[in-house]
This record gives C-alpha cells, structure tokens and sequence, in this order.
C-alpha cells in the first residue's frame, strides 16, 4: 500500500464505514425493473431522501418523452420514471459527473425478488444487488466522505441516476449530456467487469432498430401472386444484415413480429436488430449499409420499409483522456492495496454516452459482484468498502488536479 495524506486517509476511513449493506438490501427489496413505473417511484423517493444528505440542488426530473413500434407497426408512446438529479457547488474549480441507475432488469412477475446469502456475511444474492444498487450505495458514501473532508471546497459535481439505463437511456440521454457538459471527469458506477475488480475500458456502441416491412395480403391459394408477403422481406433483410457482419461490427437480428392466418399472404412484419459497431467509423458504415439494404429489400419485394430507432449508445474508444484517468484509479487502488486492471467490453452503458460528450469516465466504479442479469447475480460484501473508499480517494485526486 502507498502512503496516504491525513485527509486522504480519513476520507477513504469514513467511506468504509458507511452503512451501504443495510441501503443494498433495502433498496433491492424494492422491485424496479424499467416499466415498474410504480417500483421506480418508490426507488426514486427511497433515493432522494439518501441523497439529500449531500448539499446542493436536488431534483426527480421527468423523462423525456419517447416512442417505440409494437407488434402491430405502430408507434406508441412508452412511460419512463423519473430521474434523480443533484448539482452541488457549480461554481467549483473542478467539475466531475458522477451517474448510476436505478432500474433493474427483473420485472414485477419476474421470479427473483428476494435477497438471500449464498455465504453468509459475504456474499449476497439478489436482484440488482450488483448491477446497481451496490454501486449506488458505493457512490454516495463515497461522496459523504469527500463532503466531510476539507478538500470538499474545490470539488463541485453532478449525480444523475436515471430510470432507464437497462433499456438505453433514451429518456435520459439529453440529461446525461446536459450534465456532462464541462466535466472534467465522470465516474459510473456499474459493477466491476470481472469479480476480481477489473474495470471495463472500450466499448462498442449500440443501435437498436425496428424495421417496419409492409407488403400487400392475398389469399395464399386463390392469388398469391397479387400478394407481396412482408415475412418473406423481413427474413430476406435479417439474412442480408447477418451477412454484413464483421470484425468491427456485431448485427444481431433478433426477432420477427406480424405475419397471418396460412390462408393469407402476410402484410405486415417488424424486423428487430441491434448492431454494435466498434468505431464511430463503424457506425456510419452501419447506418449507410442499412439504408441501402432497406432499398435494395424493398425494390426486390416491391414492399414498403420504414426505418425506426438508431444508434443510442456510440462507441466509447479508449481515448488518451481516458487512459489518464484509468491510470489516476489504478494508482488510487494500488495505494489501497487493491490491485486495478482494466480490459475492452462487449457490453453498452451510460458511460457510452458520457465519452461522446468528450468527457473522459470510468464506468465501472461498482461492486464486485457477478451474474448480472439473472437469477443468480451476487454482491460480494466487502467490495462495498473497498470501492467506495476507492471512489473516494479517486474524487479527492482530481480535486487536486490529477
């Protein structure tokens, strides 16, 4: 372990001694998937009244609106809950972001609700526990910390935890880019990559599309040939994108709705995709080649195909900025005693829409946990002190111009 200055030392002291397991397993009792929007007021109230601990301006703002297509190829307007935002000491001379989320991916009839150990006292099972009610836990009392310290004068920032990280952000994205804006940093705080606290460096990006086909019905035996059979399009379009596929770009074609009876030539088929494109450059190529393949789809099955969706999360590279800031973190845990890798990710977060703001982040802050996602997702216990006195000990660096 590196040596710590008295500041430093009781900052990451007080960090630890935060009563963040008795936050986890009350907030996890609360069921939040992202369209529980009676389960997201409760977590949203449940988290003001924690951060108003912290001073500064503290808001539950409205999502703002978005659309999506159902099954039937219409758009439809989807209810999001509210998304907590505090601003403290704007005026500081250095500026940070700091984000979570406060959706799970467990809806209310999922069967895990309950948190339970799977070793006592040290590891804990349970929905969002990792992902990221722990990590939440682990940013507030990091910043507790940092608000008892001296050095907190210098230190203004932004928290934003939104109600719609699990299902992209899009009611929250202009949030996240308003309070980005002038950051000289950001922390995320979704759970570590790996159990043993690696950090996740790049990532792709991600583009989720509905590819509403619309052809013309006929009676399948009497004149099929008057028909125009919109399934037979949307397949021939999930085989065309599948096919260009490369090494910087992942396209997975993931459902087919619509179609009719046997007896008749269907009209109506969606097409949904999602694409995850490694550059900025991948992205463009992505957005050009389904453009074009939508013509060429079109002219060849003389169908209609409209176009919904896009590219919510943009590829997050690797920046020098970002590097930087990795390399601050790692030495913060290397004083700690804990060891700091990082590797690329195959996974999509806020921390995307953070790096495309210029903003260098590190969006994997969390606990060390795993399985997320699934029925067996764990928390291990005393990652909850180790990383919230390593987010601490971080924040306090940059305070001082690391």
């Amino acid at each position: 372990m590196g040596e710590l200055s008295s500041i430093e030392q009781a900052a990451v002291e007080r960090a630890g001694a935060s009563p963040m397991l008795q936050q986890v397993l009350a907030w996890s009792a609360v069921n939040s998937g992202s369209r529980n929007l009676a389960g997201l007021a409760r977590m949203a109230d449940l988290l003001g009244d924690a951060f108003a601990d912290l001073p500064g301006a503290l808001a539950l703002e409205a999502p703002a609106e978005v659309d999506s297509v159902d099954a039937g190829g219409r758009t439809l307007s989807i209810e999001h809950g509210r998304h907590l935002h505090l601003a403290v000491r704007p005026d500081a001379p250095v500026q940070l972001l700091l984000t979570g989320h406060m959706d799970t991916v467990f809806a209310p009839d999922h069967p895990f609700q309950a948190t339970s150990w799977i070793e006592p006292d040290a590891v804990l099972g349970g929905p969002g526990v990792a992902d990221m009610k722990g990590g939440i836990a682990v940013m507030l009392a990091a910043l507790k910390a940092v608000e008892a310290s001296p050095a907190a004068v210098r230190i203004g920032y932004e928290v934003v935890i939104n109600s719609d990280e699990e299902v992209g952000s899009l009611s929250s994205a202009a949030l996240l880019a308003r309070a980005a804006r002038g950051k000289r940093a950001a922390l995320t705080y979704e759970p570590a990559a790996l159990p043993d606290g690696t950090l996740a460096g790049a990532r792709p990006g991600s583009g989720n599309f509905a590819l509403i086909v619309r052809g013309r019905s006929a009676h399948a035996g009497r004149n099929p040939e008057d028909g125009r059979n919109a399934v037979l399009a949307a397949a021939d379009l999930a085989l065309r994108l599948d096919a260009a596929k490369h090494e910087g770009l992942r396209i997975n074609p993931s459902r087919i709705e619509g179609g009719s009876p046997g007896n008749v030539v269907p009209d109506l088929a969606i097409l949904r995709v999602n694409l995850r494109p490694t550059t900025p450059g991948d992205e463009d190529a992505a957005r050009e080649m389904i453009a074009a393949l939508v013509r060429d789809i079109a002219a060849k099955h003389d169908v209609e195909i409209e176009t919904h969706g896009g590219f919510g999360r943009p590829p997050k590279p690797l920046t020098p900025e970002a590097e930087a800031l990795f390399a601050l973190v790692r030495s913060a845990g290397a004083d700690l005693g804990q060891t700091i890798g990082w590797q690329p990710s195959g996974g999509v977060c806020d921390g995307n829409n953070i790096a495309a703001c210029g903003v260098p982040v590190v969006d994997t802050m969390g606990v060390r946990g795993g399985k997320i996602h699934s029925a067996e997702e764990y928390l291990i216990v005393d990652s909850l002190s180790e990383r919230a006195a390593l987010s601490a000990l971080t924040i306090l660096r940059l305070a001082e111009g690391a």
